[in-house]
């Protein structure tokens, strides 16, 4: 057999082995996984003293992300030049259903396809977003996992917004995935308690004193982690299978653990941010608001509840929930913490940050690593072993990885259009040397060296678990 392309000896890290060898590649797929493949003409990239793994999926993106009166800066084609610098060779973003303006489920999701069409650098794939309920939805549901779309999204939050997702409808929401094997995505925060709290903090002498930390006083760990418990309560009663994004709190994190043990469906992730930062971001008057996000970075026996959590099994990803602001429009707060726009960059960080701070530290093996950044979300959202791993047969979604490279972050060497960075002046030690989209080179060092337009749609089987 000839070869387009032959990675020579690189080692291999998979979730469960570690080995040497070569990996052929003819066109978007893996053919050979062995010792000594001659390279026959084909070309050949060295990855002698380098790491080999299966490309990062980020299951939690946000591009181009119309929110507070303005959008993402990071769209879908320099989102996904972004991802590829940064190893990432799969981006799942959301498809959000506005239903009370009339679109349906299945329109929202063609909708957004057509904005991500053409555009995308690396693969893709949506969640549907659900903000009302009813047959019309329960329906289209059903069809949009025939179709590949195999995920839904749910705010126990947002009830001014009208996106709100009652107890009742998220019981149905999951009685509907025990059927189909759908999987519902909740942002668990509890919305009485912490709408009355923002309420109560939220007074200009409040906010002279205090500022953007505000933000992280108004949303005490109990706000999360009462929602997460009840969200597990409905799991376990309906026999669903639920998924807790951006999971912050150790509190959180125990409660996920215990459903687990008692067998519930339930599945968690969560963030570079929780893991690298603590809420004394929210304290300085210059840049606090910048960090602002939902929920808001916690305290430091939260970091350390969540690196325990990744490693002994009880959260199973690691997602970024980029939602790119720059400066100018986290100006927009004006001192009022209500209104600071929620997200900030992370998908071209989450790879070597988490490489950095869990491989290099102890936190996580290596294996483990692998795990959490591309193994698990191929699973559990359908996407395995098409990705997620590097086999005969899988696509050859590749990040192969100097372990020993040094980097300062610095926003202003990076694809991402965001002026400013949360991990700004980080030092790492390991970082992405070529990444390998469908048998493509899509970036080498950092820099985007491929095609717009060759990411494509990809279809999700149901019922996917690790």
């Amino acid at each position: 057999m000839s070869f387009d392309l032959v990675v020579k000896g690189g080692k291999i890290v998979l979730a469960e082995k570690t080995f040497v060898a070569d990996i052929a590649i003819k066109g978007e797929k893996v053919v050979s996984v062995k010792k000594d493949i001659r390279a026959d003409g084909a070309h050949m990239l060295d990855a002698r003293g380098l790491l080999v793994f299966p490309g990062a999926i980020d299951a939690h993106v946000h591009l181009q992300l119309p929110f507070c009166g303005t959008v993402s800066c990071d769209d879908f084609e320099n989102g996904t030049k972004a991802a590829a610098c940064g190893g990432v060779t799969t981006v799942i973003d959301f498809a959000i259903a506005i239903q009370d303006k009339g679109g349906s489920l299945i329109e929202t999701v063609e909708a957004r396809k057509k904005e991500a069409d053409g555009k995308v650098c690396v693969d893709y794939a949506l969640h549907g977003g659900i903000t009302k309920w009813n047959e019309n939805v329960r329906r289209d549901m059903s069809d949009l996992v025939k179709d590949g779309v195999t995920s839904f999204k749910m705010f126990m939050i947002y009830r001014s917004q009208g996106w709100m997702a009652d107890d009742g409808i998220l019981f149905q929401g999951l009685e509907e995935t025990a059927k189909h094997g759908g999987l519902i995505l909740v942002h668990a925060e509890s919305a009485i308690v912490l709408d009355l709290l923002i309420e109560r903090y939220h007074t200009q002498e409040m906010m002279n004193k205090y500022g953007a930390y505000l933000h992280a006083m108004a949303r005490p760990c109990y706000t999360e982690y009462e929602a997460v418990r009840r969200a597990a309560t409905w799991a376990k009663e309906t026999g669903g299978r639920l998924f807790i994004v951006h999971m912050s709190a150790s509190e959180s994190a125990e409660i996920v653990r215990e459903a687990k043990r008692d067998g519930v469906k339930i599945w968690a992730e969560t963030c570079p941010t929780y893991l690298l930062l603590t809420d004394d971001v929210y304290k300085s008057r210059e840049t606090g608001h910048l960090y602002g996000i939902c929920p808001q970075v916690k305290k430091k026996h939260d970091q350390l509840g969540l690196w325990e959590g990744l490693k002994k099994g009880y959260i199973d990803t690691i997602g970024t929930d980029t939602c790119t602001f720059d400066t100018k429009q986290k100006a927009m707060w004006q001192g009022d913490f209500t209104k600071i726009p929620f997200g900030i960059p992370g998908l071209e960080t989450m790879v070597p940050t988490i490489f950095t701070a869990g491989v290099n530290k102890k936190k996580l093996s290596l294996n483990r690593f692998v795990e959490v950044v591309s193994t698990n979300p191929a699973k559990i959202f359908g996407l395995y072993p098409q990705k997620g791993t590097i086999k005969v047969g899988s696509d050859a979604d590749i990040c192969v990885f100097d372990p020993n490279k040094r980097v300062v972050i610095d926003f202003n060497n990076m694809q991402t259009r965001c002026d400013w960075s949360p991990f700004q002046g980080m030092k790492l030690k390991g970082y992405p040397a070529v990444t390998i989209s469908r048998g493509k080179i899509v970036a080498k060092d950092g820099k985007f060296t491929g095609t717009v337009g060759h990411g494509r749609f990809v279809k999700r089987k149901p019922w996917g678990k690790i």
